[in-house]
């Protein structure tokens, strides 16, 4: 398989000839094709989610204006994409996101994808939960009466972490970030990937090192029929919006694994009767392929054995 060269020996990836689909965008997902073919496994995208501009950038722009003038204690992210949008915001402004937040706001990260992306574009994460990277993560560490909070997120974000905020004591205001919609968004009002700095995050934007990742691009009924003919044998969800999509477009699933990234999405599977395999415990590229491995080292998976390199 072309991409980079494999640090495990070619007998002992512990993934080798196990074909995993992955239900995100080409440049949103290169560091874990790349990690996925390191383990010998071959990756598939069927991207099913996108991401838009908010239809009210008048709203948005208040509130970062606001943010740099030093109006909030705290700007909470609670993704990776939030990050993207806080970027082209500060580069509108002729500045990089490390410039423009002010040094007297705290930043708090649900996940370690998005403080990854924070800190490879030198802005420093104050907070992030430790056990369980979701909003009830956050929560659990969440300082009480921790002021005027800014919290910019997708328009379909559930209200439990602005809700759990405010019951802290906190002045909470929110703001529609992004759009999430349906692979692929409008060319026009489509939320771009660019690099902000060194790559440490799952959905980070750069390039791995050495020559791109290979990957087949499916299309719904390509990979209905390959999860029916046993030929896909897991799929990875990475959002609760992703999985939804996975539950109308692919379903059943059959013998394929469904890994979820988070628990929010291993919550949404279940809602929609979906059986997950495993959680992922960490949203980066070695903790999905861990993910994956440990959904496939089974006796009732019938798709390629995983090997066993301790």
């Amino acid at each position: 398989m072309a991409g980079q060269e494999s640090s495990f020996p070619q007998d002992r990836r512990p993934l080798s000839h196990a074909r995993v689909l992955i239900t995100r965008s080409p440049e949103r997902s290169l560091t874990l094709i790349a990690a996925l073919e390191q383990a010998g496994a071959e990756a598939l995208l069927l991207p099913l989610i996108d991401f838009e501009r908010a239809a009210d950038q008048h709203s948005l722009d208040v509130a970062c204006d606001a943010l740099a003038a030093g109006a909030f204690d705290w700007l909470v992210v609670s993704s990776a994409t939030t990050v993207h949008v806080l970027a082209d915001k500060a580069a509108e402004r002729g500045m990089r996101l490390s410039d423009w937040l002010p040094a007297s706001t705290r930043v708090a990260a649900i996940g370690q994808a998005s403080r990854g992306l924070l800190e490879s574009a030198g802005v420093p994460v104050a907070l992030t939960p430790a056990a369980a990277q979701s909003a009830a993560g956050l929560l659990e560490v969440w300082p009480a009466g921790a002021g005027r909070v800014l919290l910019p997120q997708a328009d379909i974000a559930a209200p439990r972490l602005a809700d759990g905020l405010a019951a802290s004591g906190a002045a909470v205001t929110v703001v529609t970030a992004y759009r999430t919609v349906d692979y692929p968004a409008d060319a026009e009002r489509r939320l771009a990937v660019e690099p902000l700095g060194q790559d440490t995050a799952e959905n980070g934007p750069a390039r791995p090192a050495g020559a791109p990742p290979s990957y087949a691009l499916l299309t719904a009924e390509g990979a209905r029929d390959d999860i029916a003919a046993g030929r896909l044998h897991a799929v990875v969800a990475a959002s609760p919006s992703a999985v939804r999509r996975i539950g109308s477009d692919l379903s059943p699933l059959h013998d394929c694994r469904l890994i979820a990234i988070g628990r929010s999405t291993a919550d949404e599977a279940a809602a929609l009767g979906l059986e997950v395999a495993a959680v992922a415990a960490e949203p980066t590229p070695a903790g999905i392929v861990a993910a994956v491995r440990e959904a496939l080292d089974s006796p009732t998976q019938p798709g390629p054995p995983v090997k066993d390199t301790r």
